[in-house]
């Protein structure tokens, strides 16, 4: 029974590495760029008081109201300002808050997606029909598609750093597996 007691221990401490070691994996540290998302998501909420186009505000864009319609506004102007809320605002508030990683890649990928269909809402305003009642792209979508790329660049690099622990924990996994890589090549000798 003594001869079982070193090897329960030693199975305990690998349990207890491994769950620590998946929940660091789960999680992210921001560090410095959390204020510079929390920043850069409330400009983006400001955007949406902003023209988008015209006598449209982005919140006309967002309700779809008779100021949007008057304005003429198309489908990609309406996904974008939808993808912005979403993603840039409420799930990177979310990732954020909770300190989630796959939050914090949801919020990366769709503002990724949000930053293409931005390139499209603003090239939709500038080549519109000539008797369209709409106009150009105005300041709060420009603005709005620039600081969800300014996003997007700065949720990559929170998702793909590694903090200290998770590179402490890989190392430890490693220095375990090559350990008992070890015990089995001297067991079969």
């Amino acid at each position: 029974m003594s001869s079982n007691k070193p090897e329960d221990s030693f199975e305990q401490y690998r349990k207890d590495i491994d769950a620590a070691e998946k929940k660091v994996a789960r999680e992210i540290d921001p560090g410095l760029r959390a204020l510079v998302v929390a920043v850069g998501m409330l400009a983006l909420v400001g955007t949406f008081a902003l023209p988008h186009t015209g006598d449209a505000k982005g919140w006309d864009v967002l309700a779809g109201n008779d100021v949007a319609l008057a304005e003429d506004i198309a489908l990609p102007s309406r996904v974008f300002v939808w993808l912005t809320l979403v993603f840039g605002i409420v799930i990177g508030m979310l990732a954020l808050a909770t300190r989630r990683w796959a939050l914090a890649w949801i919020a990366v990928a769709g503002s990724a997606v949000a930053s293409v269909f931005g390139m499209l809402a603003i090239w939709s305003r500038q080549t519109l029909d000539v008797g369209s009642p709409g106009g150009g792209p105005g300041i709060g979508l420009i603005l709005g598609w620039v600081l969800i790329m300014v996003l997007t660049f700065h949720w990559l690099h929170v998702v793909w750093q590694r903090t200290a622990v998770q590179l402490a924990a890989e190392e430890e996994r490693r220095r375990r597996s090559a350990e008992t890589e070890g015990h089995i090549l001297w067991g079969e000798r």
